[in-house]
This record gives structure tokens, C-alpha cells and sequence, in this order.
């Protein structure tokens, strides 16, 4: 027997069963995903749930006394205060919020180019954090959870850095990078925590929080 072959067939039905019990779990809610990132919309499509994509536009500033997750959980929450006067009954509203921490400030999605090449060079050769808040607002609670992944990049050169900036242009990324780009398989040497919360999502904890709503925990 190809043990892979296996084990990968046991994954894939394990996935699909967690799809449908938690889909069916929630089958009376309305899922609003207050977020036009295509990353994150397409975790909740792996995730098997039914949900619907709603923008509203949010001016993305923060006090400037706040630090670290108290940023991301801030405009997280901020991102889901136009939507609360419109939640109906068994509505359950999902915003989110990806910053990157180094050196006892936050990157945030890079102006240009050239505060894109900055940020990249402050990152080159050391460890920063990536922290994604995640708040959850219904009619009767609001939660609020962030999760914290430590990245290590390689030292970069110049031009891997102009490279990158020209052919993927991260202007939409925290800290100027996405991990799953080139950026990503070239300069990571070491990740601690969860890969898919620096692509701009916690998964795991999202999934338990939506399982604890629904068994109204």
C-alpha cells in the first residue's frame, strides 16, 4: 500500500467531514465577510461555508497610544462598526486586520514603491511578527481574537527586493510581502506559528470560533 497515498486520502476525507458539520452547524446563520482580500475570501471557501461578501469603506487610522495586536484588534473592530446598525437575527459579521510588528512600530500596507522597498529592507535579515485580528459581531456579543506568527527573512539584496516590488507589486500587503508570493519561498528561513495567519487569516481559530457560535457556547 502507498502510505502517502494514504494518509493523504485520510486527510482529505477528515477535511471534508469538518466542512460539512461545520457548514451544517451553521446552515441558519448568514455569514458576512466584511473583507475584499481574495486570500481570505478563499479560506472561507475551503472552510465549505456559505457566506456572502459585503464592503463597506473604512478609514483605516488608529490611536496613536495603541501598540501592537492592540492595533490589528482596534481596526478589526473598527472595520465592523458600519454594519452594526443593519445585523439581523443570526447574522454573524467577520472583519479582519493584518499588521506587521518590527521594531516596536507597525508596517502597514506600503504607500509606493518606494515606502514598499523600505519596509522590505527593515525586514531583510531579521525576525518580525505578523499579527491578524479577527472580530466576530452578531446582534447579542461582539469577540475579538488575534493570532501571532513570527517570520524570519534572509538577508536581501537590492535588486531581489526591486524584483519583487516590480512583478507583484505588494500594495495590498502588510509589511509590503505576501508569503505565498516568490518573496515568500526566497527569503523565509524561518516561521514560527500558524503560515496561514501571515496570509492574512488564522484558520484554525476561526474555525473553532465559528464551531463555538454555533453551539452557542
Amino acid at each position: 500500500m502507498d502510505y502517502a497515498f494514504r494518509d493523504a486520502f485520510i486527510t482529505f476525507i477528515q477535511v471534508c467531514n469538518s466542512q460539512l458539520m461545520l457548514n451544517e452547524k451553521l446552515k441558519n446563520y448568514n455569514i458576512i465577510l466584511a473583507s475584499g482580500s481574495p486570500r481570505r475570501q478563499e479560506f472561507f471557501k475551503n472552510l465549505g461555508l456559505n457566506f456572502k461578501i459585503q464592503l463597506k469603506p473604512v478609514k483605516e487610522e488608529y490611536p496613536p497610544r495603541l501598540t501592537h495586536f492592540e492595533i490589528s484588534n482596534y481596526l478589526a473592530q473598527l472595520k465592523a462598526l458600519p454594519f452594526k446598525n443593519e445585523l439581523q437575527h443570526k447574522d454573524i459579521l467577520i472583519t479582519s486586520d493584518t499588521i506587521v510588528w518590527h521594531n516596536q512600530k507597525a508596517l502597514g500596507k506600503p504607500r509606493n514603491e518606494e515606502d514598499a522597498f523600505s519596509m522590505l529592507k527593515e525586514l531583510s535579515g531579521k525576525t518580525h511578527e505578523v499579527i491578524t485580528s479577527v472580530c466576530f459581531t452578531t446582534l447579542n456579543f461582539e469577540k475579538t481574537l488575534h493570532d501571532i506568527t513570527k517570520v524570519t527573512f534572509k538577508n536581501l539584496a537590492d535588486d531581489e527586493i526591486h524584483y519583487y516590488i516590480k512583478h507583484y507589486k505588494p500594495f495590498d500587503k502588510a509589511g509590503a510581502y505576501g508569503i505565498q508570493d516568490w518573496i515568500g519561498q526566497i527569503a523565509v528561513t524561518k516561521i514560527e506559528g500558524s503560515y496561514f495567519n501571515v496570509m492574512g487569516l488564522p484558520v484554525h481559530r476561526v474555525y473553532k470560533t465559528l464551531n463555538t457560535i454555533a453551539d452557542g457556547v
